[in-house]
C-alpha cells in the first residue's frame, strides 16, 4: 500500500514538472505579436543585455529625445564618483536580493525563497559606461523618437523618489560604476526583473515573449521590426 501511494506522489509531481516545463516552453517561444513588424520609423537603438539571472535596458546619457543627466546624478551613481558616461543600464528587481547576490555563487536561499514567495520592496541597479559594454549578450533594437520617449518616461517612473523630489539612492552597486535606487512596486513570483523589463518594451512597441521568465526569452523575441546592429 506505501509502495503504492509514493508511485501515486511521484506520478503527481512528474506531471506537474512536464506541465511547468510545458508552460515554460509556451512563454519562451510564443511572442506577443505575429506576423511582419517591419516599420520605417527606425529613429533611435536600444538594447537589452542578458546578465544571467537578470536583464537590463541600455539606453544613451543623452540624445536629443532624452539627456539622463537633467534626471540623475551621474557622479552619484557609482563609488568611482565618474559622470564621463556616455550609457546607462537599468534594472529592476527584488531590493534585498538583488542589492546581496552580486553572481550566481552569492546567492542566499532564504532571500531568494522570500523573494519567490511573497511580494517585497524593489529596487533599481543604474550601472553607468563610458563605453559601449561587450563582455555581455546584448541585443539591439531601433525604435521611433515617440516609442523612445514612452520608454524613458516607463524608466523614469520607477523611480522612488525622497522628499526632495530625487530618487533615493540606497547604496553602491555590484560594480564601481553602480548605485542602487528605490523603485516603485513589489517584486514577486509573477513581477520580476523580466516581467519589469518586458513591460517598457512593450510600451515602446517592441516585441516580447507571451511569458517573460528569462533573460534569454526576452531576447529570443527582442524585435522592433527594424534593422539594428551593436555598436
Amino acid at each position: 500500500m506505501r509502495r503504492i501511494i509514493i508511485k501515486k506522489i511521484a506520478a503527481i509531481f512528474a506531471l506537474g514538472i512536464g506541465a511547468l516545463a510545458v508552460a515554460l516552453a509556451i512563454g519562451y517561444f510564443t511572442p506577443r505579436k505575429w506576423g511582419n513588424l517591419s516599420r520605417q520609423d527606425c529613429e533611435v537603438e536600444i538594447y537589452v543585455a542578458d546578465r544571467g539571472m537578470h536583464s537590463d535596458i541600455i539606453v544613451p546619457v543623452r540624445n536629443p529625445i532624452w539627456n539622463w543627466q537633467h534626471y540623475l546624478s551621474l557622479a552619484e551613481i557609482g563609488r568611482d564618483a565618474k559622470e564621463n558616461y556616455n550609457y546607462l543600464s537599468f534594472g529592476w528587481g527584488d531590493r534585498d536580493f538583488y542589492m546581496q547576490t552580486p553572481t550566481l555563487a552569492d546567492t542566499n536561499p532564504a532571500l531568494a525563497a522570500r523573494a519567490a514567495l511573497m511580494p517585497t520592496a524593489a529596487t533599481m541597479q543604474v550601472i553607468g559606461y563610458r563605453e559601449f559594454p561587450q563582455n555581455l549578450e546584448v541585443k539591439c533594437a531601433r525604435i521611433s523618437r515617440e516609442d523612445y520617449l514612452k520608454l524613458q518616461q516607463f524608466i523614469w517612473a520607477s523611480f522612488e523618489f525622497g522628499e526632495s523630489g530625487q530618487p533615493m539612492r540606497l547604496g553602491n552597486g555590484h560594480y564601481n560604476s553602480s548605485g542602487f535606487y528605490a523603485a516603485t512596486g513589489d517584486y514577486s513570483i509573477l513581477r520580476h526583473c523580466n516581467t519589469w523589463l518586458a513591460e517598457g518594451l512593450r510600451r515602446a512597441d517592441v516585441n516580447t515573449p507571451l511569458w517573460p521568465w528569462s533573460p534569454a526569452a526576452i531576447l529570443f523575441h527582442f524585435n522592433s521590426g527594424c534593422h539594428c546592429k551593436n555598436p
